[in-house]
């Protein structure tokens, strides 16, 4: 029988107190903390202390990851969530940046997880080499409006064109049909089409067109052939949704 672990996703900003402080009132088992990718010398002196308090209370994992850019962080959470299904998993979205909040709120309408926004005793003068502010005066839970993500088929096919378009080469609907068939994707194993004319029309209904709409990818009439292209959009969604596949 699985044991239900309490799993906390924590961005390491500029905070102490509203990172420690929710991981104690819980009774955290995991704590995945989401470290910045930058240079050295942006590291925080307290970082260290804060971290070592943090490993008394909890078990912690650490991720590197780009905490100015929200499908990163975006990604970083709904992989967490999607690897402990069975676990509460929470967010604080008050510890990182604004871009990494917005990131993690997101992540959270597309999964289980609950997002949580912690109330300081008070605030310190603004400088990034200090803390943004001190205590811990309780946390709230916020709204989570669900989302549709991408489903795994979807993410699979804007994997296949992230990795097949080239500047000599772009895929084409045909491509995509034998790349689903080969990859035994269910849109098209779960159907069994009897024909070209049905697959297409499955491609269609459960792929192409939720992600043009979606504006992850763009279809354009070449000749007799539609080529099928990723947006830029669309490389950031893969990155948000990768760990579907």
């Amino acid at each position: 029988m699985h044991v239900i672990s309490e799993v906390h996703i924590v961005p390491l900003g500029y905070e102490y107190d509203r990172i420690i402080g929710p991981i104690r009132e819980y009774g955290v088992d995991v704590v995945y903390l989401l470290e910045h990718d930058g240079p050295p010398n942006e590291r925080v002196d307290y970082h260290d202390d804060l971290k070592a308090e943090l490993r008394e209370e909890a078990e912690v994992r650490s991720q590197t990851v780009d905490l100015m850019d929200i499908y990163d962080v975006l990604g970083a959470v709904t992989t967490v969530a999607a690897d402990h299904p069975e676990d509460i998993v929470r967010v604080n979205v008050s510890s990182g940046s604004k871009l990494s909040a917005v990131g993690a709120a997101i992540a959270c309408m597309c999964t289980d997880a609950t997002p949580y926004y912690v109330h300081p005793e008070g605030y310190a003068h603004a400088d990034r080499e200090e803390r943004q502010s001190y205590g811990y005066a309780g946390d709230e839970v916020l709204p989570s409006y669900p989302i549709e993500a991408p489903t795994r088929d979807q993410v699979a096919t804007m994997e296949f064109l992230a990795e097949t378009n080239t500047d000599q080469r772009t895929a084409k609907k045909k491509d995509l049909i034998e790349y689903a068939e080969a990859a035994e994707l269910s849109f098209i194993a779960e159907n069994e089409p009897a024909n070209d004319k049905a697959k297409f029309a499955l491609l269609n209904a459960n792929v192409v067109e939720p992600l043009v709409e979606d504006g992850y990818i763009d279809v354009e009439q070449v000749g007799r052939r539609k080529q099928v292209t990723l947006t830029d959009t669309g490389h950031d969604a893969l990155r948000a949704f990768r760990h579907k596949l």
